[in-house]
């Protein structure tokens, strides 16, 4: 009686989808968990409910997650729940105990091989022997490749073909990577040691192979739930698959609109074909979000409404329960300093209003990104963390470059204009301006380097101004002596210790995470979506990063991006997954810049909300009504009528048709809002202030109540030129 209590207890508070997660029957489940929507909370209850209940012991029970923090965190909140002994580990945490375990039995009374913490040292050796000179970017680059390769089930031998298939951007020629892949395992077998990709494959491997060594583990492990299911990879789903050794009893949970790890591997495919691979599977769908403000959310679903290819088929429209908040900024500066020194600006005031600064996010698309935002949050006086990455000048490649360029002091001439030398010195370390190498981390060092290069631009467009008398001054051209000067206070500047800060993260980095506030920075075509984003699977991936970031924020949120690079740059283009906002907005001034005469002009995007229930609108016919079409009109029929006859009388008197002067939707917009002054007749889109001149008397006074005579009894209506 007292379990059968205790386990109803974990079913209180529970919202009606999570409790349908939580009390589904044994066999395979599938909850479609939106962000926000208490996906943890819904596993974990549904583990302490039917160990509770007497279903299951929680010793047959293996939790899997992705990071070993999420593990951690579904450990805690079942024993909150008054659930103890479940085993909740990552993939590789999980493997790595079975092999050991088994290892003497599976090894012939060997110990278990050394675990290698890092490919990078084995790749460079596999890499020089077969004449492949490779620095420190380029093996990462290629142990990446490795990884992707056996995580996909793909050996040596197939190794070009397969990466053809699946539109690989090698690091080499694919025939080279294939042979540091083949030199690479002959290497660690040599040396007597396996990665982590080996430990999944021993587990599978002793599982399916040794038959006391499988019936052990299904005796053990009974009962499995899988998180973040759509980052799941091929060697990990043959290990689940071997854990299961043909049983459904699992439980997975996830979101492929938050798919975006697909370059090393991951798949949602397993995630969208669950019910197909399962039959009869229980499908769930958690859609209340209960992190971010029904303005957060409407944004996010407006975003991801225009997804498209196979996650798309399992999108979620989130619905907001948190109370309404403010709406959603969108800024557009006309440089990248202009945005970096109003987001510092921003975050200082928050901060000294209260919000707490490691409450505060900036996130952007790549980490030589935040450079800008480092040094702007520094002279802003506002501390920050750097997430996942080094800070800018503690990276090696920049730290090298600094190097490069105070030895180039000595041997550029003094005369040569700054960013002229600034490429020839790091064209001297290997840099070069052209487009930028293939691999992720040969690509992120080039970027890091060529934000050196922007930053000598722009440093140079700010000459000295030297004395030459009381009354008189000349400008004097900055040098490349003059720069590594100032690279050398930023740094000092940015090197002071911090506890608590702002988050700077890169989008990638800080899925799993959320603030009150966050800045998605640097939202313009070639950066999201990258120009490395060819194919249409991969610009759906970079869409779903902005949502990922969008849904990061609990209660304030800005999206911004520069119209160019450097002050007086080239112009770019928004990033096409922002909404078709309204941008009639006025200008304002923007934050930072020496003076006025140097602070460039922003344009500021209103965004509506649903007057109902919060939503962000962005179909035009939406904003003029100010409401979502699905929610309840409260028209006025009696003023929408006197409205129309007014206005076919006044476009009878014009010669014009009727929609010349009010659209049908502004007239329907007008009898459900029922302005009632000036300032909110033009608040309604389609009305500004010509329309106000000639209509807003009238108009208003319709509103309040007088008869179409009394307004226009012979009125003649005429359109000044």
């Amino acid at each position: 009686m007292v379990v059968h209590s205790a386990s109803e207890q974990v079913l209180a508070g529970l919202d009606p989808e999570q409790r349908s997660a939580v009390t589904a029957p044994a066999g395979p489940v599938c909850i479609l968990a939106g962000a926000g929507t208490g996906k943890t909370r819904a596993i974990t209850s549904r583990i302490a409910h039917r160990v509770l209940s007497g279903e299951i012991s929680p010793r047959h029970v293996l939790a899997v997650t992705f990071t070993a923090r999420a593990a951690a965190e579904m450990r805690s909140r079942l024993t909150v729940l008054g659930v103890g002994g479940v085993q909740a580990r990552t993939f590789h945490a999980a493997a790595l105990r079975q092999v050991r375990y088994f290892a003497p039995r599976l090894l012939s009374g060997r110990a278990m091989p050394e675990l290698l913490d890092s490919k990078v040292r084995l790749v460079t050796l596999a890499a020089a022997r077969v004449g492949l000179r490779t620095d420190r970017a380029a093996a990462r680059d290629l142990a990446g490749e490795i990884e992707w390769a056996k995580s996909s089930l793909v050996e040596p031998t197939d190794y070009v073909v397969s990466a053809a298939r699946a539109l690989r951007d090698t690091p080499h020629e694919p025939t080279k990577v294939a042979d540091v892949f083949t030199a690479y395992e002959q290497l660690k077998r040599a040396n007597g040691v396996i990665d982590f990709e080996d430990m999944l494959r021993a587990a599978v491997w002793g599982i399916e192979e040794h038959s006391d060594v499988g019936e052990q583990v299904r005796t053990q492990y009974r009962h499995f739930v899988v998180d973040e299911y759509q980052d799941v990879n091929p060697l990990q789903q043959r290990l689940l698959d071997a854990w299961l050794a043909g049983r459904n009893d699992l439980t997975v949970v996830g979101d492929a609109s938050q798919t975006i790890y697909s370059f090393t591997g991951a798949t949602s495919a397993y995630l969208v074909d669950f019910p197909r691979r399962h039959r009869g599977a229980t499908v769930v769908r958690l859609v209340r979000d209960y992190r971010s403000t029904p303005q957060v959310v409407g944004l996010a679903n407006a975003v991801i409404a225009q997804a498209r290819g196979t996650e798309a088929r399992l999108r979620l429209e989130l619905s907001g329960q948190r109370p309404p908040g403010p709406e959603p900024d969108l800024r557009i500066f006309t440089d990248e300093p202009a945005e970096a020194n109003a987001v510092a600006a921003r975050c200082r005031s928050l901060i000294d209003a209260g919000t707490p600064a490691k409450e505060i996010a900036v996130l952007f698309r790549v980490n030589a990104q935040s450079e800008a935002y480092e040094k702007a949050l520094t002279e802003a006086a506002v501390p920050y963390v750097v997430q996942g990455a080094e800070r800018f000048f503690e990276r090696t490649e920049v730290r090298q470059a600094m190097v490069a360029l105070r030895a180039a002091t000595r041997s550029i001439p003094g005369e040569t204009p700054l960013p002229a030398a600034v490429v020839e010195a790091l064209t001297a370390v290997g840099w070069a301006p052209d487009a930028p190498p293939a691999g992720g981390a040969a690509r992120e060092r080039w970027e890091a380097l060529s934000a050196l290069v922007q930053l000598s631009e722009e440093y140079a467009a700010t000459p000295e101004v030297v004395p030459i008398g009381e009354a008189a001054s000349v400008e004097r051209p900055v040098t490349l002596s003059d720069f590594t000067e100032e690279l050398a206070r930023r740094a000092a500047q940015q090197h002071v210790p911090t506890v608590d800060g702002v988050t700077l993260a890169s989008l990638h980095s800080a899925k799993g995470l959320e603030w009150d506030a966050v800045f998605l920075v640097g939202l313009a075509e070639g950066t999201l979506p990258t120009t490395y984003a060819k194919t249409v699977e991969q610009v759906e991936e970079e869409r779903r990063l902005l949502y990922v970031g969008i849904t990061r924020a609990r209660e304030w949120l800005w999206l911004s991006y520069a119209a160019a690079r450097s002050p007086g740059g080239r112009a770019r283009r928004p990033s096409r997954f922002l909404p078709q906002l309204d941008r009639s907005g006025g200008t304002e001034r923007a934050t930072g810049g020496a003076g006025p005469a140097s602070r460039p002009e922003r344009r500021r995007t209103q965004i509506v909300s649903c007057r109902i229930c919060g939503a962000t609108l962005l179909a035009g016919p939406d904003r003029k009504l100010g409401r979502c079409p699905t929610c309840p009109s409260d028209i006025d029929d009696e003023l929408h009528e006197r409205l129309r006859e007014w206005r076919q009388r006044v476009a009878g008197a014009q010669k014009v048709p009727a929609y010349v002067v009010f659209t049908d939707a502004t007239l329907v917009a007008l009898a459900e809002r029922r302005p009632g002054r000036s300032e909110e007749l033009i608040a309604i889109a389609g009305i500004g202030p010509r329309k106000l001149g000639l209509y807003g008397e009238s108009v208003l006074a319709l509103v309040a109540g007088a008869g179409v005579d009394d307004v226009c009894p012979e009125k003649t209506f005429e359109i000044s030129s």
